[in-house]
């Protein structure tokens, strides 16, 4: 359980996290986003902290604040990408994305009144955590992660990947006027269209 200053800490860091992630999406700077992106990530590995997930904190500040964030901003910086083109072509879609976050808003007050507006209840609790003595908490996770979740872990895994393989497929772009390489090009040559033989006079040549 949390102490009267725990909470009082929680709140505090959910409440900038929330402040944060608002802006990310209506920064009109693209590299204002991912810093204030940045500033959601270090709030949210303070909330695992004082959660008690300190493994999860601090993977949190080494993968995605040390790695993702900070290739997001390289990416953001070195890419021509015209971002005002793309927010004017998401407004389209804006009634609709709306429309579905009042519902899933709706779905979730349901869901909070069936369950008395407790978050966490100990009926649904089927693996409580160990005893620390016994097993630390990096242990358990790892655990249950690639025990009982090993293949939906893999199926993230390969979702990642897809991913990737998209964006490098969208930012690919050919550029005219360079020479490249046809494979299928230099197979078909013969020595009729690769060799051509003229015969120079004698004391005409070049």
């Amino acid at each position: 359980m949390l102490t009267g200053l725990a909470v009082a800490f929680f709140y505090i860091f959910a409440f900038i996290m929330l402040i944060s992630a608002v802006i990310v999406v209506t920064a009109r700077n693209p590299v204002h986003s991912v810093l204030f992106l940045i500033l959601v990530f270090f709030n949210a590995a303070v909330l695992f902290l004082l959660s008690g997930a300190e493994f999860l904190g601090l993977i949190l500040l080494v993968v995605y604040v040390g790695a993702v964030a900070v290739l997001f901003l390289f990416v953001v910086m070195m890419l021509d990408v015209d971002f005002a083109e793309l927010k004017s072509g998401a407004l389209k879609y804006a009634p609709i994305g709306a429309f579905i976050g009042i519902i899933i808003a709706i779905e979730l007050i349901f869901v909070f009144i069936s369950n008395g507006f407790s978050l966490v209840s100990g009926v649904h609790i089927t693996q409580p955590m160990p005893d620390l003595a016994q097993r630390t908490n990096t242990q358990a996770l790892g655990d249950i992660l690639y025990t009982d979740y090993a293949f939906y872990f893999q199926i993230s895994g390969i979702i990642l990947l897809v991913a990737m393989i998209g964006a490098i497929v969208l930012t690919l772009r050919h550029r005219s006027g360079i020479k490249r390489q046809s494979i299928a090009v230099q197979v078909a040559r013969t020595a009729e269209n690769a060799i051509e033989i003229k015969k120079v006079e004698s004391g005409k040549g070049i």
